[in-house]
């Protein structure tokens, strides 16, 4: 396996584990509970330092659950701001 597929299946990983997180944030924040998003922040900047060392086509192809995620986290700052 090459380099570039496992740092794109790395960077998969990484996507889906945010993905995780996020779903963990949101019924936490639903539950009422206060929530710390330092993690949040380190854990997403990595992810866009990974996904800009993707050659173009295959950042591309991470697009739609890219936009999964900002959609999420512009949900869980909208709950947050409710709070």
């Amino acid at each position: 396996m090459s380099r570039a597929v496992q740092h794109a299946e790395a960077v998969h990983a990484a996507i889906a584990s945010l993905d995780g997180t996020l779903a963990l944030a949101r019924a936490l924040v639903e539950g009422g509970r206060r929530i710390d998003l330092a993690g949040l922040e380190r854990e997403a900047t990595s992810l866009c330092a990974a996904v800009m060392a993707l050659d173009e086509a295959e950042a591309k192809r991470m697009r739609p659950a890219l936009l999964s995620l900002r959609s999420q986290v512009d949900g869980l700052a909208d709950r947050l701001a409710a709070a």
